[in-house]
């Protein structure tokens, strides 16, 4: 573009996690090569911008988290632009492009994103760009990458036209291709998995003559360290190095670290005991599952039945020490450091993150902040390209962020799960500096875990349950992980868990008690009926059982309080692999089901071999489907409640197909309108999910 000024657009963002933000970061880097010029803000910042009187086109990149719900960022933007009160053309003026993030591994895919552009659109703006959904699932870059290709066309179409309105003569750009531009339409509506077109021009190629990089004849498969031709000999194009922006001081050894409740934005955090800890589990089991009781009386947390916390956690501790040795600052662990804006930088709109204290130790900052576990995005690996001294490594790095190695990194780095610990044992040469890691590390998130109790029956005491999460050994991973909080949960209770086994009673004044840091999960409606006549069923194998141990406590206590009260049935479905292994809570649901609190108790083994003539069910979503014409009744007749709590991907996807079919079949209707029934289910909370991925 020819322009002496740079012509500008608003550049608004809202993330949760970081990833809406640092695509947002992009966009803007990029804008000064195409001679535009982004005015970023985020979506929270609304005294710094006006889409009641914005005249230049809008760029919108925001997330989704929770259940379908926007990043809390956008809750006050939502709030305003969903007020009824306003006429349908109070936006008419606005033309704005949206890019939505989401994951296709969750029900409500990318309806963040999906309610903004409706809202907009309710309220007269106009697309000047179509809508991308990127799925997190399958890889981000996926779509974000041609998206953000084709915003600088789009965005120029727009200031053309501006430019004509104005009836101004001179064109819009030098570039003699522009005409020809100007004819295409931005092809980018919705793309997901499904567009299978999306493709990249690998653009002239030549043979590179380095011998560390190309291919021996024996070496054939590509690695996360080695690659093969044709992306081994090609021309790569590489995006662009993000600038630097942070600036580290090191001090002395003196004074205190910020308090954790300073980290974290979302809500009160509360400082509880652990009280109890029990493994549920047998020892032979394939995962362990283990049971926390924290002891909440002396604070104001209060719960519901069904409700999330999240959990504060750190860092494993020797990935900290590891990571401080191969930055050769073992020795400066404890000193304080200053974290301040680089005076000289080009990022635009450069600010210290907010999860980052302005003055902490290093050791501090690398085990309560960042996340040392994430997934390298392709901005983090090119400026390790720039950190990086051996020729073959620093090609690998350049292949693993460029656009001919997308499928590379996809590969190798997302599905592998490599973290930066991996990256630089897998590429020694790579020297990073503090302040780069700082610069694109994200912010260490707590972890969030079901309620497993009832306030009511058990007051003044919160239980959950937790698998402990392990990363096996691998060729991109040379020792085996444990999950970064259920890997530190089950360290810091293991002298409880060892006292319950050898059946010894722990002093409690005499010895330490541990303690966690924890705070709510906001807008939570996995909650029982109001009505406590309504019927509901419950589907939840494994530790998805959590939740339904406090809502089954808290209808007993009740049952136990209100005996002329009426109460709905009860139904649970719960899996596992071995009855003898990892059967979760058997003895309570026993006594649940004895006392008349449970109606009915459905279980299946996925690895237990029978001795029945008739194949025994292996799954809960076939046992449902045993059960057809009961949870159809429960549904359909009584205006009963459907809950399942569990994994995504192998479990709740096949209980909803299994749903279907039912409804299906007892409605005596097609699959189409049996699949409008489940939608009314859930637009009326009467299908509620709480699942993980």
């Amino acid at each position: 573009m020819c322009c002496d000024l740079k012509r500008r657009f608003l550049l608004l963002y809202a993330t949760q996690k970081g990833q809406a933000k640092a695509i947002a970061e992009e966009i803007c880097l990029q804008a000064g090569a195409h001679g535009l010029e982004a005015d970023m803000h985020c979506l929270s910042e609304m005294d710094k911008y006006n889409l009641e009187t914005e005249k230049d086109p809008v760029v919108i990149v925001i997330s989704t988290t929770g259940t379908g719900d926007p990043p809390d960022t956008a809750r006050k933007f939502v709030k305003k632009i969903r007020d009824k009160t306003l006429p349908p053309d109070h936006l008419a003026h606005l033309q704005y492009g949206l890019l939505g993030l989401g994951d296709s591994e969750y029900t409500f895919f990318c309806n963040g994103g999906k309610t903004v552009d409706r809202l907009l659109q309710e309220l007269g703006a106009q697309h000047f760009y179509d809508t991308g959904l990127a799925d997190d699932c399958v890889g981000l870059e996926l779509v974000v990458d041609p998206w953000i290709d084709g915003l600088w066309l789009a965005l120029k179409e727009v200031f053309l036209l501006q430019k004509e309105k104005e009836g101004m003569s001179n064109d819009v750009s030098a570039d003699p291709h522009v005409g020809r531009e100007m004819n295409l339409s931005s092809k980018i509506q919705n793309l997901n998995l499904e567009d299978e077109g999306v493709r990249i021009s690998d653009g002239p190629s030549h043979k590179l003559v380095d011998i560390n990089v190309v291919a021996s004849a024996t070496d054939t498969e590509p690695s996360l360290v080695r690659s093969v031709p044709p992306i081994s000999q090609s021309a790569l194009n590489i995006p662009a190095l993000p600038p630097e922006y942070i600036e580290i001081q090191f001090q002395d050894t003196h004074g205190e670290n910020p308090h954790l409740s300073s980290l974290i934005s979302e809500g009160t955090t509360f400082e509880v005991p652990v009280t109890k800890a029990s493994q549920l589990t047998r020892e032979d089991a394939v995962k362990t599952a283990l049971l926390l009781e924290l002891d909440i009386a002396n604070t104001a947390f209060d719960y519901q039945p069904g409700d999330a916390f999240c959990v504060i956690c750190p860092n494993n501790v020797s990935e900290v020490e590891e990571l401080l040795h191969i930055l050769g600052l073992s020795e400066k662990g404890e000193n304080f450091v200053c974290i301040k804006v680089k005076q000289d930088t080009k990022k635009k709109g450069a600010a210290r993150p907010q999860y980052i204290p302005e003055r902490s130790t290093l050791k501090f900052i690398l085990t309560w902040c960042l996340e040392l576990r994430a997934i390298p995005k392709k901005a983090f690996l090119r400026a390790l390209v720039e950190c990086t001294s051996n020729a073959g490594e620093k090609r690998r790095l350049q292949e693993l962020c460029s656009k001919q190695g997308a499928s590379d990194y996809t590969r190798f780095i997302r599905e592998s799960n490599v973290c930066l610990l991996d990256l630089l044992h897998a590429f020694p040469s790579c020297k990073p500096s503090l302040s780069l890691l700082i610069e694109h590390l994200p912010k260490l998130q707590a972890r969030s875990y079901s309620v497993s109790s009832s306030n009511l029956y058990q007051p003044g005491k919160l239980c959950f349950v937790f698998n402990i999460v392990e990363f096996p050994a691998c060729p991109t991973r040379p020792v085996l992980r444990k999950g970064v909080c259920t890997g530190w949960l089950a360290e810091l209770v293991a002298p409880l868990l060892r006292a319950n086994k050898d059946m010894v009673d722990i002093n409690r004044e005499s010895s330490p008690t541990e303690k966690i840091s924890i705070f709510a999960r906001p807008n939570n409606t996995f909650h029982l009926p109001s009505d406590p006549s309504v019927p509901f069923v419950m589907v939840g194998p494994g530790t998805g059982i959590a939740p339904f141990i406090g809502f089954l406590q808290h209808r007993q206590k009740l049952r136990e309080e209100h005996t002329d009260w009426e109460f709905g049935e009860t139904w649970l479905f719960f899996g596992c692999r071995h009855q003898d292994r990892d059967y979760l809570f058997k003895d309570e649901l026993r006594c649940f089901l004895e006392n008349g609190t449970l109606t009915h108790l459905k279980v299946c083994f996925s690895r237990d071999s029978s001795t029945a003539e008739v194949a025994q069910p292996k799954y809960v979503q076939d046992v449902i489907r045993l059960h057809a014409k009961e949870v159809a009744r429960v549904l359909l007749k009584e205006s009963g409640y459907f809950y399942v709590c569990g994994d995504k991907k192998h479990m709740a996807d096949d209980v909803s197909d299994a749903l279907l079919d039912i409804l299906s079949i007892e409605m005596e209707v097609d699959k189409l309108e049996a699949m409008k029934t489940m939608a009314m289910l859930r637009e009326a909370k009467r299908y509620l999910q709480d699942v993980w991925s």
